[in-house]
């Protein structure tokens, strides 16, 4: 019997042994297997603007979704920041400037990041030398002017910051609070270093001929100043030695020339560097980390001229043309130490305060 069946069991046995297995396929991947994108919080001064599509780059490469909290001028974002700084309202801080910087390292407001790309940073812009705020851009503050304004009235323009007391020029210029904006805090640094011991009477002088105080950058240049979009009533602003370039840029029909420019004479701007730092506390360390090094990086560097019109620190960083051909050559700005900012801030604004002000 077992012979006659045993034909039948080798095929049998045949049969099972040449079958394919079928094979087990992995399970598809479900959403909730994907993690979702981390929030990054950066807090800024309202003038922070980039790409979008470079922002959205930052967000594919990192899996992260950035949050911008624009917080006003630098001098409120940094109010801001330090009163919160138990529970930070953000993990990265971008915007506060050499004449603030004191403030937010002795407010222990940043942690210390040592940047792979603060290799390719100039020394002069590395004023903070425990790495906590980290140079991102710098640019020279100095007084715009309009340039169909000066034209129509043929009236020279002010060659000196002494200039800026003739009466040729009352009722002429608006300058920023420099106990709320950070630019005007540059101005009055920059007439305290000039001025010397005549500081006083420089501004008691200014007030005398009816100087315009606005509390921070944007009413100085967009309500205020006549060669600007507001159009305002001031053909002299404190503003920037790169303003000009904007004015270009953003025109509806390009013009052929400016319709601003800068006074960039001898002693008349101001070296403004600004920082980023990692929030003290951040819950997001290591994205906070990567956030910095895409600020560093050249995409970025090279992305700020046109979108906020500050030049880059990063030493192979091309500028744009039209930044280039508008902007005002400042040869030799006004520098100022932090520690020497830091030693005469407060009591310069205060004096300042009493008397343009009060």
């Amino acid at each position: 019997m077992f012979k006659k069946l045993l034909p039948l069991i080798i095929v049998a046995l045949l049969i099972i042994g040449c079958s394919t297995p079928t094979p087990t396929l992995p399970s598809a991947a479900t959403p909730d297997q994907v993690p979702s994108p981390k929030t990054l919080t950066v807090m800024t001064h309202s003038s922070f603007a980039m790409t979008d599509d470079l922002l959205k780059e930052f967000e594919k490469a990192n899996n992260a979704k950035v949050q911008v909290l624009k917080s006003g001028d630098a001098g409120k974002m940094l109010n801001t920041a330090l009163l919160n700084k138990a529970t930070p309202l953000a993990d990265v801080i971008y915007g506060v400037d050499n004449t603030l910087l004191s403030r937010a390292l002795d407010g222990g407001l940043f942690e210390k990041y040592d940047a792979p790309a603060l290799k390719d940073v100039a020394s002069d812009f590395k004023l903070d030398a425990g790495n906590r705020a980290l140079p991102v851009d710098y640019g020279d503050v100095c007084l715009n002017y309009d340039k169909n304004y000066f034209d129509s009235k043929k009236l020279d323009l002010p060659k000196s910051l002494k200039d800026l007391t003739d009466a040729k020029y009352k009722s002429l210029i608006v300058v920023e609070d420099p106990a709320t904006s950070s630019t005007g805090l540059s101005f009055m640094l920059l007439t305290s270093k000039v001025m010397g011991n005549g500081f006083n009477d420089f501004w008691k002088a200014m007030r005398a001929n009816d100087v315009k105080v606005a509390p921070d950058w944007e009413a100085a240049y967009y309500t205020d100043f006549s060669g600007s979009s507001g159009k305002g009533s001031r053909p002299l602003v404190v503003s920037y030695a790169s303003s000009p370039p904007a004015e270009v840029f953003f025109a509806k029909t390009p013009p052929k020339d400016a319709p601003t420019g800068s006074i960039a004479t001898a002693n008349t701007c101001f070296r403004q560097i600004e920082f980023v730092g990692i929030a003290n506390g951040t819950k997001n360390r290591e994205l906070a980390q990567k956030w910095i090094d895409f600020m560093l990086s050249k995409k970025f560097q090279e992305d700020m001229p046109l979108n906020m019109f500050v030049y880059p620190v990063v030493a192979n960083a091309a500028l744009p043309e039209v930044f280039v051909k508008y902007s005002a050559k400042v040869e030799s700005p006004v520098i100022m130490s932090p520690d020497e900012i830091a030693k005469n801030r407060e009591a310069l604004i205060k004096t300042w305060t009493e008397i343009v002000v009060k």
